[in-house]
């Protein structure tokens, strides 16, 4: 068993024995709120995250949020009052979008598979369309023209570089993601024959990494490869979105991102494409990195038992609400989130939590070292701020949603 113990639960702070979180008892949220499962997320520490990010990036970098880590509405609204845009992949993110204070022009809409219906909604409210592919630039083209308006495009790229050291992958394979960098030549020259506004290149390839000196070596390729491709178009180059995929910490052994580092290169990301392309606007997505530290998912214990020498503690949230921190959204081995006792008791057991789901998959922490856990006990499982209710199969087995709020 691994014995290290998270950053995160070193910080926690308790308050009469009962955890905190954004200043407040965890067991008055839940009383408020009236249910478990539920999703805390603190304000105040998106807010921090992003002080942080202002002081150490370039002032020149614009930071968008990326809506997919966390589309809660109030959490969209509450990003968006801080940074400089917001990045959609749906028409469901862009109604989200266009419900708070930031102007569509800074709105980007990434993705694959764009169905018309929601290429038409991109046009008319005007945001920036993110092309993943030649076939898509056209359906663009031909929406917009019997719409009579012209759209910002950006092409979206699939570089021959990626990140090893990155959780998730985005570049340098077959990938349905963006137009092949070899193929952008081609598709610039297809663009000329189409009434569509090109603004720029979109080059994503990584999520979810903790090495920094990775991180700088990909964004210093990724402009080599702008700047390569701005040779070859015609155009103006007025916006280049160098990507995100800044990672948090999820486990024992991680250890938080070195910003310093990756700030170094964006700063000279920054000087090289305003030297070469005429001062572009130069915009980094995030979406984990801002949120994701700053949300619990709290559950209460339904049952305890003991099998074959195996203390298990059940749960009514798991993996129909979190799949994440069950170990199945992408983890090859899977290991724990940090979890925690929302009221502090002795003594400390070796306990596995459990979701309510008729599934051995529906594991939340895997023989945990945690203060004694019986029937009617809260658990807080931690950086829960980012890709938790929406990106898991809240459906299966029709068990009621988990609730919200934004402290």
């Amino acid at each position: 068993m691994n014995t290290q113990i998270h950053s995160a639960l070193q910080s926690l702070q308790y308050r009469d024995g009962v955890l905190t979180w954004a200043g407040r008892k965890l067991t008055e949220v839940v009383d408020e709120a009236g249910q478990t499962p539920l999703y805390v997320y603190d304000r105040a520490r998106m807010s921090a995250r992003v002080e942080e990010l202002r002081a150490t990036l370039p002032t020149r970098l614009h930071i968008y949020y990326a809506i997919k880590a966390n589309p809660m509405p109030a959490v969209v609204a509450h990003m968006a009052e801080l940074l400089d845009g917001l990045d959609i992949a749906s028409a469901g993110e862009l109604n989200t979008a266009l419900e708070t204070v930031v102007d569509r022009s800074r709105v980007s809409f990434a993705g694959p598979g764009k169905r018309d219906f929601e290429i038409q909604a991109a046009i008319e409210a005007g945001v920036t369309i993110s092309v993943e592919s030649v076939n898509e630039m056209q359906r663009i083209a031909a929406l917009a023209d019997s719409l009579g308006m012209r759209p910002n495009i950006v092409l979206r790229v699939n570089p021959v570089f990626e990140l090893k050291s990155a959780g998730m992958k985005m570049g340098g394979r077959p990938s349905p993601f963006g137009i092949d960098a070899e193929q952008v030549p081609a598709a610039l020259a297809k663009l000329k024959s189409l009434d569509l506004c090109f603004k720029g290149f979109h080059v994503y390839a990584w999520s979810q990494s903790l090495h920094a000196e990775g991180i700088a070596a990909c964004i210093g390729s990724t402009v080599d490869l702008v700047l390569g491709l701005a040779a070859a178009s015609d155009s103006d180059v007025a916006t280049v979105n160098l990507g995100g995929g800044l990672g948090i910490p999820y486990f024992a052994k991680d250890r938080p991102l070195e910003l310093a580092t990756v700030a170094e290169a964006a700063e000279c990301a920054v000087e090289r494409l305003g030297e070469k392309l005429g001062d572009p606007e130069v915009i980094m997505e995030l979406g984990r990195y801002l949120v994701g530290e700053a949300g619990v998912y709290v559950c209460r214990i339904v049952d305890v038992k003991e099998s074959r020498g195996r203390r298990y503690a059940i749960a009514d949230g798991g993996l129909h609400h979190h799949l994440s921190a069950s170990g199945n959204l992408g983890q090859v081995i899977r290991r724990n989130y940090p979890i925690a006792a929302v009221e502090r008791r002795q003594p400390e057991e070796t306990t596995t939590i459990v979701g309510p789901l008729c599934t051995p998959l529906d594991v939340l922490g895997d023989r945990v070292t945690i203060s004694r856990l019986d029937a009617g006990a809260l658990i807080a499982v931690l950086q829960s701020g980012a890709y938790g209710k929406t990106a898991s199969p809240e459906n299966f087995l029709s068990h009621h949603p988990a609730a919200e709020i934004l402290l």
